[in-house]
């Protein structure tokens, strides 16, 4: 898109003024943008890690917990699931990363857990139990890993559009414009220094 300025002193300072400022934005968000995209990557790793972690957990408390509903009856199977007193609840903060604000998930337990007896249970649910409760917390930790990446990675697409914008469109433009009214002074400074010696070509020839 061309600009259509005026072609004076004072338009040419404004568009080297804009020219250095748009640069300097420039630098600002590709440096911003490094550091979401290093932080990205990072929360990426992490998310990797706790989905094969957390799956792995799963995995074992539904084996355990299929072993032991074949072993114990459904009504022995209900009455140790319903002997809890525990309450879990999940609490939410938030953090900055580069101007990204994330949510952080943390659990808060009350209550004593399971209170049934063993001599009408089987091992099996214990070790059922004990991964279950492991997992919780790595479930809410993945929850808010996942989130934060979702996060971080629209804000990287965002910075990305404006780093673009000012790299091929905005300082292209601005800086074709300092050329533009560069040259144009420099023709009317020209012009103006032919039209002065014509005058003192008539002034001397008088």
């Amino acid at each position: 898109m061309e600009m259509r300025v005026s072609a004076t002193r004072m338009e040419l300072q404004k568009l080297k003024a804009r020219v250095k400022m748009a640069k300097r934005g420039h630098k600002l968000l590709k440096d911003k943008r490094d550091e979401l995209i290093k932080e990205f990557m990072v929360l990426i790793r992490k998310n990797k890690d706790l989905r094969i972690l957390v799956e792995q957990k799963l995995k074992q408390a539904h084996d355990s917990f299929l072993v032991a509903r074949a072993v114990m009856s459904p009504e022995m199977m209900e009455e140790a699931l319903m002997g809890t007193n525990e309450r879990i609840d999940v609490t939410h903060s938030s953090r900055n990363i580069m101007n990204v604000t994330v949510p952080v998930f943390s659990l808060e337990k009350t209550g004593s857990g399971y209170a049934y007896g063993y001599a009408t249970t089987s091992g099996e649910l214990d070790t059922a139990l004990v991964n279950y409760a492991e997992v919780m917390p790595l479930m809410v930790e993945l929850a808010q890993v996942e989130r934060s990446v979702e996060l971080l990675a629209d804000e990287i697409e965002k910075t990305r559009r404006r780093v673009n914008a000012l790299e091929y469109v905005l300082i292209p433009e601005l800086e074709a414009g300092v050329k533009d009214i560069s040259m144009k002074l420099a023709e009317m400074e020209r012009s103006n220094a032919s039209r002065l010696m014509k005058i003192k070509d008539i002034v001397r020839a008088h």
